[in-house]
């Protein structure tokens, strides 16, 4: 099958880790970017990409790079695409793009374009024009236009990968999924260790924790990609790769514990869990995180707790910061801490020694993932 650049954008700072995961899965990563990584592979490839990523927004094909000063020159280009050899002429079609072209002031207009190459060449070839719209649960066609350089892609993801169709209740503030895969996928956990996540809310944090451990295909939650749509799909192979992902997961070995003070999100938790198929590899309980159960030996105490966007908020959560870091110091010597954060300011409260801070971004919020060792006996004592 005929290979192409496929491009994985993802959220700022998760790139790394999603190179990890790509490197993993046995592709050769082509390009690393703050937003994106990069390879060359086949459609087929894609189909892949998408069941088994978990820290990736979308798996786009390139069709054709080409070089456009305005939209005239885009259309004439666009048009010369043979799209009837990818895209069923009795579909739905919709555009998204990235735009940053000095001549066009509304991205909106150079989808417009698009959208008239595509549909007036398969009309010209087929007689039959697609509809075309805002939804994205079929065929998707993705623009990238920076100043003259010009990048046609099939959105083979259609709607998102970074949601893993798991979480029917998402609680209060959450973490999405790829967010919160990212964060555990940069820690130093791993699925021979206990995952302990106090705080735990709708449960996305030890939800993904089990699907790492049990080596769970995250679009194995998901009926349909937007390579579904697309002309030649290979539903032998599909069915094929989803086989071998089922065949390939394994029997969860570590001990994970969720808990909550808050029935509610325990009930959504578990509900969310049982979606994942993951239920039963995790232990709920309904507990202050100062009690949670620590089990003996290696594992992380990992927390998401709120960042206290207004200052009102901030001064009432400076005491639960405190907390966690005695919580910490109590409670979980022999351990690693994690605390995922918006709030820098907050985070000093917890009093202990960071060992990394690890960025990211949650929405539009400057997060860290602050590392602690929480050390047995004294440091000396460790060295």
């Amino acid at each position: 099958m005929e290979k192409s650049k496929i491009v994985l954008p993802c959220p700022p700072y998760i790139a790394p880790v999603l190179r990890q995961e790509i490197e993993k899965l046995g592709y050769k990563v082509t390009h690393e970017g703050p937003l994106d990584v990069a390879l060359e592979g086949s459609r087929t490839d894609c189909m892949h990409l998408n069941l088994h990523l978990r820290t990736a927004n979308k798996v786009l094909f390139l069709i054709k790079s080409f070089k456009a000063n305005d939209p005239d020159k885009l259309y004439q280009q666009l048009y010369q695409v043979k799209w009837e050899d990818f895209l069923d002429e009795n579909g739905y079609l919709c555009i998204t793009s990235y735009v940053n072209n000095e001549k066009i002031l509304n991205t909106q207009f150079a989808n417009v374009r698009v959208k008239d190459a595509i549909v007036d060449r398969l009309k010209d070839k087929t007689g039959i024009r697609p509809d075309s719209g805002p939804l994205r649960d079929q065929m998707v066609v993705f623009l990238h236009w920076m100043e003259d350089q010009v990048s046609i892609y099939l959105d083979t993801s259609g709607e998102t990968i970074s949601k893993h169709g798991y979480r029917k209740i998402p609680g209060k503030a959450p973490m999405n999924e790829s967010l919160a895969a990212a964060t555990i996928l940069a820690s130093n956990w791993t699925p021979k260790q206990a995952f302990i996540n106090p705080m735990c809310g709708s449960g996305t944090l030890a939800i993904e924790a089990a699907c790492i451990a049990a080596n769970k295909a995250p679009g194995l939650n998901r009926e349909k990609f937007g390579f579904h749509y697309l002309k030649g799909f290979d539903l032998e192979a599909w069915e094929k790769l989803k086989e071998e992902a089922i065949q390939n997961e394994k029997p969860i070995e570590c001990k994970i514990i969720a808990g909550d003070n808050s029935r509610m999100a325990i009930q959504a938790a578990k509900q969310n869990a049982e979606e994942a198929g993951v239920a039963e590899a995790i232990t709920f309980e309904k507990k202050d995180f100062r009690d949670s159960t620590i089990p003996e030996g290696e594992g992380v105490v990992f927390l998401n707790p709120e960042y206290g966007e207004r200052l009102g908020e901030e001064q009432e959560l400076a005491n639960v910061y405190a907390q966690i870091g005695d919580f910490f110091k109590r409670d979980c010597k022999g351990k690693t801490g994690y605390i995922f954060t918006g709030n820098m300011n907050l985070a000093k409260k917890i009093g202990l020694r960071t060992k990394r801070r690890i960025p990211f971004m949650n929405a539009k919020i400057e997060c860290r993932l602050l590392e602690y060792e929480l050390y047995a006996g004294t440091k000396k004592d460790k060295g």
